[in-house]
């Protein structure tokens, strides 16, 4: 793996882990479709992802940093009173359940999702059924709520949702976006819930490959590309999230919905113009 091709993947899991467009299944799609061989390397892959992950991790945790402060003081003291008292403490415990479904099914089904569920098509699918659905529902969906409305049920439906992106092309923000939105919440807030409601299973995913990593080591001759790409994930991650949060604003989702249907029938042109194989 080449400086350039680490930083491009970088670039792409900071963008897509929050854009909802899908970063699993982006991070598979990119190289396939140029070729690059990292894809052919399940060592190297999986140790690369671990960089990706904590580099969007920090960039996600240097936006939020006032945010995460905020509500782990508020769960503290909401455990040490044994009580909620005002929307602070209420988002800090929907924020910890519903990370609870996310990380259940990731232990359950990350083998599956590795071995069976990252074809192109299959991701190709799901990019155009999951962005389709989260049309409808903006579309149809009143904005009649705001973050701190949301209850701890809240939270666990919404974790529910996340955990559904565990498919690659689904997208972790696409699907709890969608659902926030089905609740009523503002395009602004779920957007901000859903980023927030990311962070713990970020963090995990890194962790857990980061046991790996410490095990195996960085393989000879990829510190720059681990480095660059560690470091572009993280810039591009924090300036996605500002430019998001800015935008869904003022703005609906479909240049997002657009895009996720142009990335599918390009991946089916690709299939069937012979240009790359169906399997990743």
């Amino acid at each position: 793996m080449s400086i350039l091709q680490a930083i491009v993947l970088g670039i792409t899991q900071g963008v897509t882990e929050f854009a909802p467009i899908s970063s699993s299944g982006h991070l598979i799609l990119v190289p396939w479709a140029l070729g690059w061989p990292i894809l052919a390397d399940p060592d190297l892959n999986k140790t690369f992802d671990v960089a990706l992950h904590i580099g969007t991790l920090v960039g996600a945790l240097a936006y939020f940093r006032a945010d995460v402060a905020r509500y782990t003081r508020a769960w503290f003291r909401s455990a040490r009173h044994r009580r909620m008292d005002g929307a602070d403490e209420r988002l800090a415990w929907a924020l910890v359940v519903g990370t609870i479904p996310g990380v259940i099914a990731g232990a359950l089904l990350e083998g599956v999702v590795q071995e069976h569920l990252g074809q192109p098509l299959l991701i190709a699918a799901m990019l155009a059924a999951f962005g389709i659905l989260l049309y409808v529902v903006d579309r149809r969906a009143a904005q009649r709520r705001g973050i701190t409305d949301l209850s701890v049920r809240d939270g666990f439906v919404l974790g529910v949702a996340q955990a559904l992106a565990l498919q690659p092309g689904v997208s972790r923000s696409g699907v709890t976006i969608t659902a926030a939105r089905a609740m009523g919440l503002d395009r602004s807030s779920a957007a901000r819930f859903s980023f927030l409601l990311s962070l713990p299973i970020i963090a995990g995913a890194g962790v857990y490959k980061g046991f790996d990593l410490l095990r195996t080591g960085i393989p000879p001759g990829m510190g720059g590309p681990f480095l660059w790409g560690f470091v572009s994930s993280a810039a591009s991650g924090f300036l996605v999230i500002a430019f998001l949060l800015s935008y869904l604003r003022r703005h609906d989702v479909g240049v997002f919905v657009w895009y996720r249907l142009a990335a599918a029938a390009l991946v089916l042109g690709i299939v069937l113009g012979g240009l790359r194989p169906a399997g990743a």
